[in-house]
């Protein structure tokens, strides 16, 4: 039987292109729709990265706009809040994932030891619930919490201090507002990992007598692993996509040292003044940012054996 499966198999090796895709048509009609989606919505749009390129006029359309060349990447660097704006961007943006990174972890190993059901999906409903509540509306709760006058954070400290306009306070309450709002729905995949584990690991080590956090220790943190490195190069990989819309509504005049950055930069010059060419321009500067931070993270990730994402 040995030696008649493997002409078989050596003849099932041997099948054209053509005829597999004959036999297997359903899988390939079903793979074309998500392939014609991303090319019409993620790689039809590419078409208009050359408006960075050019001085765009909308109505000659972005051919027929005259070439500019690198005119407005200069024009980015040149800027006299570059330097400013570039730094902080990057400081939220680390400070960020120092901070917030851990917090959905912990939070997964906390939830996965309640044994109560009914407990957990409560824990769980009230710490996914600020992940639906708009930006909008957690920026005029920050607002009101942190007023000078009636402020409940005033009222608690017995002060009259306006920590919107507190340079220094800024990077501390937009990242604490974005773990209380994000954390409890960035434990989804993590416990979703934490479900797979065989139950008779746990067993064998209480009878081994294994503690709580040993059984942490030794085989949530091991099996969890390979989804941290990942979500980690994910997000390392998107340092330069600061969101705009917080940093936004809580900027002030006098918190500018802090709060200027540079997706703030490309609203007020590339959409507000009209300048879509510098937009771009930006635009494609944050990429290839990115782009070379996940290149270089994988790598890194690639050399200890955890994960290789490209």
């Amino acid at each position: 039987m040995t030696t008649s499966a493997v002409p078989r198999n050596a003849k099932l090796q041997r099948k054209s292109l053509g005829r597999r895709i004959t036999d297997n048509w359903q899988l390939y009609v079903l793979l074309l729709i998500p392939v014609i989606l991303t090319i019409i919505y993620k790689y039809g749009p590419m078409y208009g990265i050359q408006i960075a390129f050019r001085n765009y006029n909308p109505g000659l359309g972005i051919t027929g706009s005259p070439w500019a060349g690198w005119k407005w990447f200069e024009r980015f660097f040149r800027a006299p809040t570059f330097d400013r704006m570039l730094w902080n961007t990057v400081k939220l943006s680390v400070y960020g994932l120092l901070w917030s990174f851990p917090v959905p972890i912990i939070l997964s190993l906390i939830l996965n030891q309640l044994r109560f059901k009914k407990l957990k999906r409560t824990v769980q409903t009230v710490i996914y619930a600020p992940h639906f509540i708009s930006t909008m509306v957690i920026c005029g709760m920050l607002r009101i919490f942190l007023s000078p006058s009636g402020g409940l954070i005033n009222l608690i400290a017995g002060t009259q201090i306006d920590f919107l306009t507190e340079s220094s306070a800024f990077r501390t309450i937009y990242i604490a507002s974005g773990i209380w709002q994000e954390a409890g729905w960035g434990t989804i995949i993590y416990l979703a990992t934490l479900s797979s584990i065989d139950p008779a690991l746990y067993e064998a080590a209480t009878v081994d007598g294994a503690s709580v956090f040993q059984r942490i220790l030794h085989i949530d943190i091991p099996c969890l692993l390979p989804m941290i490195i990942l979500q980690l190069i994910m997000s390392v990989s998107g340092i330069m996509n600061v969101g705009f819309e917080k940093a936004f509504l809580l900027q002030t005049d006098l918190n500018r040292a802090t709060s200027d950055i540079i997706s703030i930069y490309v609203y007020e010059q590339g959409i507000v003044s009209g300048k879509y060419e510098l937009g771009t321009a930006v635009g494609l500067f944050n990429t290839a940012i990115n782009i070379v931070l996940l290149v270089v993270v994988n790598r890194i990730a690639k050399k200890y054996g955890e994960v290789n994402f490209v």
